[in-house]
């Protein structure tokens, strides 16, 4: 296909659907191309030459559902839209797979950058960058106070259980993709059960927040949160914990995965942490608990895109340098623990 009709995204069955369901929308030919960068669902960004939406599908050729649930990450933002929560605006969910051959939704396009690595913030200078972190953690916090009863998402999860069922579910990931020696992941993950923290009060969760599932705007503020297809209600530390992982230097240059930790300006895990309990008015004395679960959470991820890759199902520049970051996050976790 040409890169005005990237695969997955028939603009005539769209451009019918937006017409019969959103009439007047539209005004002019529909271009799509895919947005590179994204990790599981696919995203477009499509054009009339006038205005700009956001097309999210699941991958071509997906199996499981519910692992991309279309209705779900519409259901999430249109009920945040409405609050000081910075998400597009939804425009509309389709359920019909004759359309494009899975559920979809559309959104409205929101100008902004997504900064993925520690190299592209450096541009904006120390003290931006400093804002543009800060405005993360403030946003996450605006997240958090969201009552789920006060926009509809009261039975958006089950919260009870939650950090239990999280363990869980990623040490039976971890056992999934079991094919060699990982001195200290069993521990860990024992430990972590161990000291299994007692949550606070439910929350809508992000699962996956961090500076490149955001926008920045010009004003180096967040303009909208984006990749919402791990949301859930539950343990809001959880958020904070991952955020604070993401904030640690890994010491590894040129790895495959990265972190925006090295930018200069960037503010210290202590100070994301601080500035989250002091807006947020929750106790984080836990938080070396949420940190290192986001750290084992990952290498659980990690190991599992190693595994594929010696069974050649995955390829690409990077893949083969997964596998000897495992044990660093392994290492990372268990001390993160000793040091909480």
């Amino acid at each position: 296909m040409s890169a005005d009709h990237p695969p997955g995204l028939d603009l005539d069955r769209l451009r019918a659907l937006l017409d019969r369901e959103r009439p007047g929308l539209v005004d002019g030919p529909l271009t799509g191309r895919l947005i590179e960068g994204g990790r599981s669902n696919l995203t477009y960004a499509l054009a009339d030459g006038t205005s700009r939406w956001v097309v999210r599908r699941p991958p071509l050729g997906h199996v499981l559902a519910t692992a991309h649930d279309m209705k779900r990450e519409h259901r999430v933002i249109s009920a945040l839209y409405p609050t000081s929560v910075p998400v597009p605006r939804p425009v509309l969910l389709c359920e019909d797979e004759e359309v494009l051959g899975a559920p979809f939704y559309v959104m409205e396009f929101v100008e902004g950058t997504p900064y993925r690595t520690a190299r592209q913030l450096a541009p904006l200078g120390e003290q931006r960058t400093r804002d543009a972190v800060l405005s993360l953690v403030d946003t996450l916090v605006e997240l958090h106070a969201v009552d789920p009863g006060d926009v509809g998402l009261a039975d958006f999860g089950r919260p009870e259980g939650f950090l239990d069922r999280q363990l869980r579910r990623w040490g039976k990931q971890l056992d999934a993709s079991r094919n060699r020696d990982l001195p200290g992941i069993d521990e860990l993950h024992a430990t972590l059960g161990r000291r299994l923290p007692v949550s606070p009060a439910p929350a809508v969760v992000h699962g996956d927040y961090r500076l490149d599932n955001v926008l920045i705007g010009p004003d180096d503020r967040i303009r909208a949160i984006l990749d919402w297809e791990m949301s859930t209600l539950g343990d809001p530390l959880t958020d904070l914990g991952l955020l604070v992982m993401y904030s640690r230097p890994l010491g590894l240059p040129g790895s495959p995965v990265s972190t925006t930790a090295e930018a200069p300006g960037h503010p210290s895990p202590e100070e994301l942490i601080e500035r989250y309990a002091a807006r947020s008015g929750r106790d984080v004395s836990a938080v070396s608990w949420y940190t290192a679960f986001a750290w084992f959470k990952l290498a659980v991820i990690l190991e599992g895109i190693h595994y594929r890759y010696t069974l050649g199902q995955t390829v690409g520049r990077g893949f083969d340098r997964i596998g000897e970051l495992v044990p660093v996050f392994i290492h990372h976790g268990l001390t993160t623990l000793q040091e909480g």
